[in-house]
């Protein structure tokens, strides 16, 4: 366990990934509405939003197998740099291919900084702190999904709408910058064992093979295509129902803020229903939402049906990474939690691109449809792998490892 010294940690993790994916998410929507000013049509942006995934997918792997052999930290400042200039270069950029690949330099960024800082939360958690401590340190990607939009409306308007969806990402890369002053020494040497082969001798399909660590992979992949699909094309939606900037800004701030709401009701929740119906009952209240984003309603019904969106995809992730992560071979963690986010990838360059081709032939709306379909998958897994989803418990307390070891033992292990 992270030793009383260090509980300071946690704290300065949400500030810097808040920080971080604030930058992100404010750049994703100015990327589509500076695309749109640029000419792009909806397959263009969807193709655009996809390259943000592209690039990262093959790192992955390679990261999370260097991350089990030794710290966790360095990955954090470099995923920092990489976001910030992504965000800038994305402002400066002339035309739509420059910007597919500055948007993939920022996803790239993205993808160091949550391997390192997930691989942080895994190792200096104990087993019965996991689900609170992803669900803590996921709070901090919502305050950025929550503040990022709102900063994008506000800059993003008038006339010059690649003028000033430029300034956006500019501003963008200048606030991401910021969370490297929140990631001086943040992480316990002490945890840091020295590491063995172990890691590389773990194989990829054993993991894979390992039970929970597929439902979990496809259930954060669900979660995470509503929400990138949601940031990419809901600008898109406003401009076919005439919704202004600003407003499409506070509307995806509001589906965050309720996914923070949701992230510090967590922990009771878990209680009163366990991890498998938890995640069974979100996911197939999600995909209903999802689909009612294509029905033309007014601006407040849509913010009502956001808010309830945002709290439903606010179990899956946190949950997901505590599924994948009790369920991994030992000294092999970092690497589970790595493909997790390889099958995130996968569906950030699917769902866009897959979003772009349905929006072209259906209209605007239809991407959501897509996505209503793919969480109902996930909760009909979510439902039929109780053992998968349940391992370690629900909420409470789990003292002793998968394995039946002392609990002590599993975060020297990870």
């Amino acid at each position: 366990m992270a030793p009383a010294r260090n509980r300071g940690w946690l704290l300065r993790l949400v500030i810097a990934f808040g920080l971080a994916q604030g930058a992100v998410s404010m750049a994703r929507p100015a990327v589509s509405y500076r695309a749109l000013a640029l000419g792009a049509d909806e397959r263009a942006v969807g193709v655009i939003a996809g390259v943000y995934a592209l690039l990262p997918l093959f790192a992955a792997v390679p990261l999370g197998r260097r991350t089990d052999h030794g710290r966790c930290a360095p990955l954090l400042p470099v995923g920092v740099v990489l976001i910030s200039g992504g965000c800038v270069l994305s402002g400066v950029a002339g035309s739509l291919w420059a910007m597919a690949l500055w948007s993939g330099v920022m996803g790239l960024g993205h993808l160091c900084f949550v391997i390192g800082a997930q691989s942080l939360v895994a190792r200096q958690s104990a087993p019965h702190e996991q689900d609170r401590n992803f669900g803590h340190f996921t709070i901090g990607a919502s305050l950025g999904q929550l503040i990022g939009p709102i900063a994008a409306g506000a800059l993003i308007g008038g006339p010059d709408l690649a003028g000033s969806s430029a300034l956006a990402l500019v501003a963008a890369g200048a606030g991401g910058a910021v969370a490297c002053a929140s990631l001086w020494r943040i992480e316990d040497r002490t945890a840091v064992t020295s590491r063995t082969e172990e890691a590389d001798q773990v194989a990829v399909g054993r993991i894979l093979r390992a039970r929970g660590v597929p439902a979990g992979m496809l259930i954060s992949l669900s979660v995470l295509s509503a929400t990138d699909v949601l940031t990419a094309y809901l600008p898109v939606v406003g401009e076919h129902r005439d919704i202004s900037p600003a407003v499409i800004g506070v509307l995806l701030s509001v589906r965050a803020g309720a996914t923070i709401a949701c992230r510090l009701v967590l922990t009771p929740l878990l209680r009163l229903l366990g991890r498998p119906l938890l995640l069974t009952a979100t996911c197939f209240l999600a995909a209903l939402l999802c689909a009612g984003i294509a029905v033309p309603v007014p601006v407040w019904a849509l913010a009502l049906v956001l808010g309830a969106l945002g709290f439903c995809l606010g179990v899956g992730q946190p949950l997901s990474m505590t599924t994948v992560v009790q369920a991994a071979p030992d000294g092999a963690r970092s690497t589970a939690l790595a493909l997790r986010l390889t099958g995130n990838r996968l569906g950030q360059v699917a769902a866009p691109a897959g979003a772009g081709l349905v929006a072209g032939v259906a209209g605007a709306a239809a991407p959501f449809l897509m996505l209503g379909a793919l969480l109902l998958v996930s909760a009909g897994v979510a439902a039929r792998s109780p053992g998968a989803a349940g391992r370690g418990g629900g909420a409470g307390p789990a003292p002793r490892t998968r394995r039946g070891r002392p609990a002590l033992r599993r975060t020297s292990d990870i």
